[in-house]
């Protein structure tokens, strides 16, 4: 039987976390000090932009917290071309991950080919690297029929994850009240993913008990923005 998330270790709870350190106005010295709690709270990865690459690799040296890198972020709307050569030139640089987004344009123009196309030819770089990748569909945008055919086009693509939300989206919510990675969404994902693909929320994640529901669902990680990870690991009382 599965343990339950509120029967886990803080370090157990903590490897499903990729620590946000995402905003564009952060400093050098602001990222080295979320980096810094990341490795201290035991999180999976760090999840940073490109150019923070050569700054973080020598903090997260030797610790149990990977380099997760974005990809193409936040807007995922570069030609497949371009994102194959951001894809490359990220993974040359020893990552662990990358988190890619999907031109979630073509998603809601229902050009599924196109859409699979594009995911495709950027896992097939970064697999080349031993890289894992996981796919953004930033599902505020999307109805509950294009986000179960995203996540179809995603293992047909050979992805690793499929993800919801940058965090940075600010239109409309199609599905829900609720925006970034609520329930009914990540159960609409994992029962379309059948264990074929991995799932990841992110986006909204702040609250300790939506956490561990999460968990308690199936849900493989999730992306947690820097103040919210004390709070979900029940670490800020």
């Amino acid at each position: 039987m599965k343990k339950l998330a509120k029967d886990m270790t803080v370090k157990e709870l903590a490897q499903y976390i990729d620590y946000s350190i995402l905003k564009p106005e952060f400093t050098q010295q602001e990222i080295i000090e979320e980096t810094k709690k990341a490795i201290q709270y035991g999180c999976k990865t760090v999840c940073i932009n490109p150019s923070a690459i050569e700054l973080v690799r020598e903090y997260v040296k030797d610790t149990d917290t990977e380099l997760c890198v974005v990809c193409d972020f936040p807007f995922g709307a570069s030609s497949t071309q371009s994102k194959v050569l951001q894809a490359n030139e990220i993974c040359k640089q020893n990552i662990f991950e990358l988190d890619i987004v999907a031109n979630y344009g073509l998603i809601r123009s229902h050009r599924w080919q196109e859409v699979t196309e594009d995911i495709k030819q950027v896992c097939d770089v970064c697999h080349d690297y031993n890289v894992a990748v996981k796919v953004i569909f930033e599902t505020d945008a999307l109805t509950s029929e294009e986000v179960v055919q995203a996540t179809k086009c995603a293992i047909e693509a050979g992805c690793d994850f499929v993800k919801t939300s940058t965090g940075f989206f600010t239109g409309t919510n199609l599905n829900s009240p609720k925006s970034g990675a609520f329930t009914e969404q990540i159960q609409l994902m994992l029962d379309t993913a059948q264990k074929r693909i991995k799932v990841k929320g992110s986006g909204a994640i702040r609250d300790r008990q939506h956490f561990l529901d999460l968990i308690d669902m199936g849900i493989d990680r999730m992306g947690v923005g820097y103040k919210s990870v004390p709070v979900v690991l029940g670490l800020d009382e």
